[in-house]
């Protein structure tokens, strides 16, 4: 079965916006692991806008699931994930003044560059997974980096859900049955929802992970979290 990680960046971007410690963090990270999320993901960013490095540090010691940290590979980014040995970590190309996460790695163009960072993870005993789009080049040299995982960016298939599901999944599929064959590991994740997580996992079953983190938090203000993250589980294959 798909697992089901949570990303509880929302819920510290929440708190910072009115400074204090509510909604409490660690509290969020210890309860979505009570209602079932098989595991915790963050993505501190330089600005500490949501998640901060102090958060990573003090979450750490409290995961019983997996513990995912998602970011670009700078020093300190780079020197957090090595001082806290999370279970995976999940390289994007984000720039630093990035909204949210927009593009995947042209990871022939970087090839080298990533090369080395997956090197360091991984002789730490770090799972890596590179954040890349369904362009067969990206996939197979993401392959030829030594990652032992991709995570497929989902948002044109999100973007194009509603209009055609069937030709909104087709190059995930394709991109997905890619990856298996080159000896990836397959995550996923941006813009899944309650809407189409179940069509996207019923085409692609052998996904090992999902990170959800906007539209999962979005709908506990609505369903209450233990309630929203066991609504996602069911629609999981």
């Amino acid at each position: 079965m798909t697992k089901l990680s949570v990303n509880i960046n929302k819920i510290a971007t929440l708190r910072n916006a009115r400074g204090g410690n509510i909604p409490n963090v660690l509290t969020a990270a210890i309860n979505c692991q009570l209602f079932g999320a098989d595991g915790i993901t963050v993505h501190p960013r330089p600005d500490e806008r949501h998640i901060r490095y102090r958060d990573v540090l003090d979450i750490r010691p409290l995961i019983t699931t997996e513990f995912n940290i998602e970011g670009y590979p700078t020093d300190e980014f780079i020197n957090l994930v090595l001082s806290v040995k999370p279970h995976q970590v999940t390289l994007v190309p984000d720039a630093h003044d990035a909204i949210t996460s927009n593009a995947g790695w042209d990871t022939l163009r970087y090839r080298a560059f990533l090369t080395d960072i997956v090197s360091t993870f991984r002789k730490k005993g770090i799972r890596t997974s590179l954040f890349v789009d369904t362009n067969p080049v990206n996939i197979k040299n993401a392959a030829l980096t030594g990652t032992d995982r991709i995570e497929l960016y989902t948002e044109p298939y999100a973007s194009g859900f509603s209009n055609n599901a069937s030709l909104a999944a087709e190059p995930f599929i394709k991109a997905a049955e890619l990856a298996r064959e080159a000896g990836l590991g397959i995550n996923a994740g941006h813009d899944l929802s309650l809407d189409n997580l179940r069509y996207f996992s019923e085409s692609i079953p052998f996904v090992d992970e999902v990170s959800i983190g906007h539209a999962l938090i979005a709908d506990a203000l609505y369903l209450g979290l233990e309630n929203a993250i066991r609504m996602y589980k069911r629609q999981l294959v």
